[in-house]
């Protein structure tokens, strides 16, 4: 079985996207759409890694993360955060939450798998 990846994300081409980048490296992609079922799977499936929108029905992408950096075993788990709107001081919040990176949208689709590479290679989770 591969990496796990959780996607947390409510826009279904958006989704759809990142799946057909990510198809076919192995990976074991778990999807949740809204901010509650975002945090279940998360809790549930101790994922790899965590591609987060940041702007979600139910709980926001910085609420979850917040609560996933103050749980036991999530604490290095890398978390992309992705947002179609950063406003002013929002890339440094979404840092603060605990985020590892966060990525513009819409996403550059040659960088975003070397990206998703790039954090489960580095994760602590790895060794």
């Amino acid at each position: 079985m591969g990496k796990k990846i959780l996607l947390v994300e409510d826009n279904s081409k958006n989704l759809r996207l990142i799946k057909l980048l990510l198809k076919g490296k192995g990976y074991d992609l778990i999807e949740a759409a809204d901010g509650p079922s975002g945090l279940k799977k998360a809790l549930q499936e101790k994922p790899d890694l965590i591609v987060m929108d940041i702007q979600l029905p139910g709980i926001s992408g910085l609420d979850i993360t917040r609560r996933l950096r103050n749980t036991p075993g999530f604490e290095t788990i890398p978390i992309i955060a992705m947002t179609a709107h950063a406003m002013k001081g929002e890339p440094e919040e979404i840092l603060e939450a605990g985020c590892n990176v966060y990525l513009s949208k819409p996403i550059n689709t040659r960088e975003f798998p070397q990206e998703i590479e790039y954090w489960l290679n580095i994760s602590p989770k790895n060794d």
